[in-house]
């Protein structure tokens, strides 16, 4: 392209920073726009970063002719909302997890972004890591065996900061657990898997009435269990495992906040000792964070004309049955 793209970001909460950082830390796009509703946080924010256009209204920057790629970091509730009428505008969308609260509402996001064919992407950020991308790696090889269970926890201390009608822990935290397991079972058994599952949950609610810690056991029809859980009011706690017939995975760092360095995976065999090839420790590294690489994957499809990413990062149809999980969960938890 002629040009660097133009980024424009609806909102200035914690995670709008934490792209702007990613944004400049990649350096191959502009920080073009900011729109926030309130005054203080926006001057906040303008103030620590150089944006060349900042604006009080949402539809404003949608409509500025210079922006290429809008980044929706709103809270959950109102993602639909924006991703239907950054599609209107021609834009291309990376909107942040979860696509919505609402299955119903995301059919009429995902329609609109089918109709008006835009680049789009959830922001489930990890899923364009290369941490994530070595993990499809090593299940393809068949490493541990036919896959029989799943265990997935992401815990953290946020219920203090997330706005009510986000919906709670499934939709800010559970989503990172669920999409790995939806990622592994479709890349194990193809999308026919989730026609059909049985699924069990329970969940205690919060001061705000939404579930804020929740556990679920998903069984498929293929015999394979998903054992998953998060919560949002006590400490930071995560663990991912895949038990196979021959062996396993499990992941020794976060595989929701990959880093530059430090992801690591172990793989054994059941014997008890460690599988004497590559596979027995593995470190990934990368040029940088989670969002430093998806500002990268989004920047490339734009270059290349693309309307979506490859696995392992989310396509809009992935989206889409990973928000009729999170909506089947939220009802057997309710």
């Amino acid at each position: 392209m002629s040009k660097p793209l133009n980024w424009g970001i609806l909102g200035t909460s914690f995670i709008s920073a934490v792209m702007a950082d990613a944004i400049l830390a990649e350096a191959n796009t502009h920080l073009y726009a900011v729109a926030g509703r309130s005054l203080a946080p926006l001057n906040d924010f303008t103030d620590k970063y150089d944006f060349d256009k900042v604006y009080q209204d949402y539809d404003a920057l949608i409509a500025d002719p210079q922006v290429d790629v809008i980044y929706i970091a709103l809270p959950n509730h109102l993602h639909h909302e924006y991703v239907i009428k950054a599609a209107q505008a021609g834009k291309a969308i990376l909107c942040e997890k979860s696509l919505s609260v609402d299955m119903a509402k995301t059919q009429v996001a995902l329609d609109a972004v089918a109709e008006h064919k835009v680049f789009f992407l959830e922001g489930l950020m990890y899923l364009t890591h290369p941490f994530a991308q070595k993990i499809s790696q090593l299940l393809q090889t068949k490493a541990i065996g036919e896959i029989k269970v799943i265990r997935g926890n992401y815990c953290a201390a946020i219920s203090e900061f997330v706005n009510p009608e986000s919906k709670g822990t499934l939709y800010n935290l559970g989503c990172y657990p669920l999409s790995l397991m939806h990622l592994v079972m479709q890349q194990a058994f193809g999308d026919d898997i989730f026609s059909g599952y049985q699924i069990q949950a329970f969940g205690r609610r919060g001061k705000d009435g939404n579930i804020c810690d929740t556990s679920a056991n998903f069984l498929f029809n293929n015999g394979v269990q998903a054992q998953l859980h998060t919560a949002e009011d006590f400490g930071m706690y995560s663990s991912f495992s895949i038990l196979g017939s021959e062996g396993y995975l499990e992941l020794k760092s976060n595989p929701w906040l990959p880093q530059a360095s430090g992801n690591k995976i172990y793989f054994a065999k059941y014997d008890g000792e460690g599988n004497e090839t590559e596979f027995e420790h593995i470190e990934v590294d990368a040029p940088g964070n989670g969002f430093v690489s998806q500002v990268t994957q989004v920047r490339e499809a734009l270059e290349q004309g693309l309307l979506e990413l490859a696995r392992p990062a989310a396509r809009p149809q992935d989206s889409f049955t990973m928000m009729q999980l999170l909506t089947d969960w939220e009802a057997a938890a309710s």
